[in-house]
């Protein structure tokens, strides 16, 4: 039987995290706006793509989906005592450095098949505008081999939380756009992956267009 949610344990951890530490930080602190939560699938496996700025992506676009959204992590966190069961339970799940796509997309693939919500950022990497500069077909083709659904996502204000030579997060304003779900590719064909993937990009930086 597919299954169609994340793990009880993980929910609870998903559920302790945001409330104690992620949500209290993300509305105080950067005085985060949300919009679109109801576009949220709250069951079922979903691909959620965005733009990326930051290393608090993560964990501030999984709080905003009232659900857990597992991400990709290096190998090297999953050596370390508790720190590998915590992000587990939280659903990342190890890629090697330097490994192949196909090893991180057998990972995505059998986290969407254990009734996760896989997030995968669309330029790979973080841009120092917020802007998705150069897409990848990997989200796509993910959703397309799965047959689920793509959830694009904008992020906004973000590439400011921390500045070059800092490590201190500063009190940034973050606002957090949810656009509608998108239906599984069709096919893997390349020009169908293409399509989907510059649409998931025009949705987001216009959502991200809109600003604060």
């Amino acid at each position: 039987m597919e299954k169609t949610r994340e793990p009880v344990a993980s929910l609870i951890l998903y559920n302790l995290l945001k409330w104690s530490v992620v949500s209290p930080m993300l509305h105080t602190y950067f005085r985060g706006r949300i919009y679109g939560a109801l576009n949220v699938p709250m069951s079922g496996p979903l691909v959620v793509v965005s733009n990326h700025a930051s290393d608090y992506d993560p964990p501030i676009l999984s709080n905003c989906m009232n659900r857990p959204v597992a991400f990709m992590a290096k190998e090297e966190l999953f050596e370390v005592p508790v720190l590998r069961q915590t992000i587990s339970l939280y659903g990342a799940y190890p890629v090697r450095r330097g490994e192949s796509d196909r090893a991180a997309m057998r990972a995505a693939l059998s986290s969407l098949e254990a009734g996760w919500a896989t997030g995968l950022f669309l330029d790979g990497t973080r841009s120092p505008d917020g802007r998705i500069h150069n897409p990848k077909l990997g989200a796509a083709l993910i959703a397309a081999k799965a047959k689920v659904p793509i959830l694009p996502v904008s992020l906004w204000g973000t590439q400011a939380i921390v500045k070059k030579g800092s490590i201190v997060p500063k009190p940034v304003p973050v606002t957090i756009r949810i656009g509608e779900a998108i239906p599984a590719p069709s096919s893997t064909k390349r020009e169908v992956l293409e399509a989907i993937t510059q649409h998931c990009v025009e949705v987001i930086h216009g959502l991200h267009d809109l600003g604060r």
